[in-house]
């Protein structure tokens, strides 16, 4: 069986999809199917969402991205099957303590609301593996969030944290950190307890420094830097051997150690508007270089081995 709404063909089976129908509640009619797994309602008018729709106990993701709601209601964290809840792009101000009742949650986008505190009940939610809270006024996280053992992705991009919240450090599992457009000044030490990690995205903000631990977060991939305040980089940025991409453009580096030879795996190197005004000779054994961009480095010279770099395939800006 199906409806039509608005010109689109709307499946009446376990998914009900009424995106972008401009609706401003949920049709009653639309919800009488008791076994509905996925419920997606993105980009309309919506500004409440009725209990009437509590009965979906099969509901196992509800999606309400880019529509004018203030609050989750309460009883959508009780929906004992619900695995994700995306509500992101809406006017939300709070989040329910009720929150903690969502057991099976995996997956929570809260990106681009008006976000200005968490509860400590978010905690809870021992099977959380993404967590999206980017685009809001965050300025702190719950210590307790430390306890979201099984977190793999975090997001807290466009907020106003001054400092990486310390419940960060206790996140064991997790393998992708993106923290830019902040005003975080620093990599904090803790950072080398969370061995997993395989990207740091922390670009737009004003880190001056990196701490010497950086080095044992040997499974890293991906470290974008790219608009903070860099003047040095750790002679143990060279332990960082399964590194593929490091982004370090418009910072305010006057050199870079030796040991940046050392990753053997790297692909990609922007070195882009900075300070530089010589390349370590170390960089010739970059087997694996793709790209080198060294552009808007006034006073850098370039060196006669960049032809190497050159002739294995590695494509150098200058």
């Amino acid at each position: 069986m199906s409806l039509k709404l608005s010109g689109k063909n709307i499946c009446m089976s376990k998914v009900l999809d009424l995106t972008s129908q401009e609706l401003l509640s949920i049709p009653e009619e639309l919800l009488a199917q008791i076994d509905l797994e996925k419920l997606w309602i993105d980009d309309n008018q919506i500004e409440t969402i009725s209990e009437k729709i509590s009965h979906l106990k099969n509901l196992t993701e509800i999606s309400a991205y880019k529509n004018k709601l203030k609050t989750i209601p309460d009883w959508v964290f009780s929906l004992p099957t619900l695995k994700k809840i995306n509500f992101s792009c809406n006017q939300l101000t709070t989040l329910s303590m009720q929150v903690e009742n969502s057991k099976k949650l995996q997956v929570l986008d809260l990106n681009h609301n008006e976000l200005t505190l968490l509860p400590e009940q978010l905690s809870k939610l021992d099977n959380l593996q993404f967590l999206y809270i980017g685009g809001n006024c965050l300025k702190t996280l719950p210590q307790s969030l430390e306890n979201l053992k099984n977190l793999i992705y975090l997001n807290i991009t466009h907020n106003q944290f001054k400092a990486l919240p310390s419940c960060i450090a206790g996140m064991d599992n997790l393998i992708e950190l993106r923290v830019y457009h902040n005003s975080l000044s620093l990599i904090p030490d803790f950072i080398e307890r969370l061995v997993k990690l395989k990207e740091i995205h922390a670009m737009n903000n004003t880190i001056d420094t990196l701490p010497l631990c950086i080095g044992s977060l040997v499974g890293l991939k991906k470290l974008l830097l790219e608009n903070n305040c860099l003047e040095e980089l750790p002679e143990t940025i060279g332990e960082l051997t399964n590194l593929t991409d490091l982004d370090l453009r418009s910072n305010k580096l006057d050199y870079l150690p030796d040991t940046i030879g050392n990753l053997k795996k790297l692909r990609l190197l922007d070195l882009r508007d900075n300070n530089l005004k010589i390349l370590p000779k170390s960089m010739r054994s970059l087997k694996n270089l793709e790209k080198l961009d060294v552009r808007l480095n006034r006073n850098l010279e370039i060196p006669e081995w960049i032809i190497e770099l050159q002739q294995r395939g590695c494509c150098v800006f200058f």
